[in-house]
């Protein structure tokens, strides 16, 4: 492995991220929801319910900012602001029925355009593929 390889992998790894973004605020467009407002609706989705602090630390957003995403949220019947069951003092934002749909629809999008990019490649590029990425992504956690 050498400098030159490590500068193309992290560029690939960069120009297919900023592909993946563009198609998904695409994809956005025909839903009636931000871009900042279905990466909060992915994460109460992968990670459950979660105060204003967590969702503002997982988002890289002032608290402020993100209440103010919160309020819209709710307002358009995605979430709602539920009181912890074991300290009232708590409110938790949980993810509403039409929340998950519209991610569910969103996130079905993506993978339909990722599946037609896929199939101009061979299964065992598929799998390489799919494999290495687990791999990369186990390091990098585990290197956190």
């Amino acid at each position: 492995m050498d400098d030159r390889q490590i500068e193309d992998i992290e560029r690939s790894l960069r120009r297919v991220s900023e592909i993946v973004k563009q198609k998904g605020r695409e994809i956005l467009t025909q839903f009636p929801i931000t871009p900042p407002q279905f990466i909060a609706l992915q994460w109460l989705n992968e990670y459950g319910d979660m105060t204003i602090g967590e969702l503002s630390q997982k988002m890289f957003l002032a608290c402020s900012t993100t209440t103010d995403l919160i309020d819209r949220m709710e307002k358009n019947q995605l979430v709602e602001r539920v009181k912890d069951t074991q300290d009232r003092r708590v409110v938790r934002i949980h993810l509403l029925e039409r929340g998950r749909v519209i991610i569910k629809e969103v996130i079905k999008k993506r993978q339909d355009y990722l599946e037609t990019v896929l199939s101009q490649f061979t299964q065992n590029e598929v799998d390489f593929l799919e494999k290495s990425l687990h791999v990369l992504h186990e390091k990098m956690k585990a290197s956190r």
